[in-house]
């Protein structure tokens, strides 16, 4: 193909590139800024919104995915502070209960000691023996008590005064005096009672010869101590019944 050029006098222009007049502006713009620092900074500025706008977005979306857990968690924490309160509650009433089964315990604690003495009493006389008396034996005190020093200190007695130690509950103890016309009855009734659930430390005291309507009798006296038997041979019976 043949051009022919019919201006000799004008240079054939070239294709210009789209980005040339982007590269002249860029050079364009760095000939007109004569501070470099204001380039930095500038540049420095554009970089921090960016990253301020990616973080904005990514915590926004984070957000958005955790809205349901945090719906569920709401829900769970309701029905789990429902649990705890009627928790508390059922414990309020246990406590309640066990504090007023305490105090029946402690009402009802003596109540029933003499009844148990007798009929275990009861139960281990043999043939032939009678009983004279069956009452309450003086307290035998403890060593402790027995043995204490002569003279305290002013600052211990007076801590002592302020602040009394709480009563102590001393077992039962009893005294049996009866009669048998067998001495072999007498150590029967002994080895009965010391097999009871509810007797405890049975001691002979004293065991002689009297006269009672003129024939010889065995005078005995034993000592023991009332002690709680073990669930095992507690029996429970209704407080009425009905009558037909």
């Amino acid at each position: 193909m043949i051009t022919v050029n019919l201006r000799p006098n004008l240079k054939r222009k070239r294709a210009r590139s789209p980005l040339a007049g982007f590269g002249e502006s860029f050079r364009g713009l760095g000939g007109r800024v004569k501070d470099p620092l204001l380039l930095v900074a500038v540049v420095s500025w554009v970089g921090v919104a960016g990253f301020l706008g990616y973080v904005f977005a990514s915590t926004t979306r984070e957000l958005s995915a955790l809205e349901p857990q945090l719906e569920q968690t709401r829900a769970e924490h309701k029905r789990f502070k429902a649990f705890l309160a009627e928790k508390r509650h059922q414990e309020t009433i246990r406590d309640s209960l066990v504090a007023q089964i305490g105090v029946i315990r402690r009402v009802d604690g003596d109540r029933y000691v003499w009844p148990h003495l007798l009929d275990e009493v009861t139960k281990a006389l043999p043939a032939y023996t009678w009983l004279v008396d069956l009452g309450m034996a003086a307290p035998t005190p403890a060593p402790q008590a027995a043995a204490q020093p002569a003279a305290k200190d002013a600052k211990k007695a007076a801590a002592d005064t302020a602040a009394p130690a709480p009563p102590v509950h001393l077992p039962v103890s009893f005294t049996v005096n009866g009669r048998t016309v067998d001495i072999q009855a007498y150590t029967r009734f002994l080895r009965q009672l010391e097999a009871s659930p509810w007797v405890a430390d049975v001691t002979p005291v004293s065991a002689q010869t009297v006269i009672e309507k003129e024939r010889p009798v065995t005078a005995f006296t034993i000592r023991a101590t009332y002690r709680q038997a073990d669930s095992a041979y507690v029996r429970t019976v209704p407080l009425s019944q009905s009558v037909r």
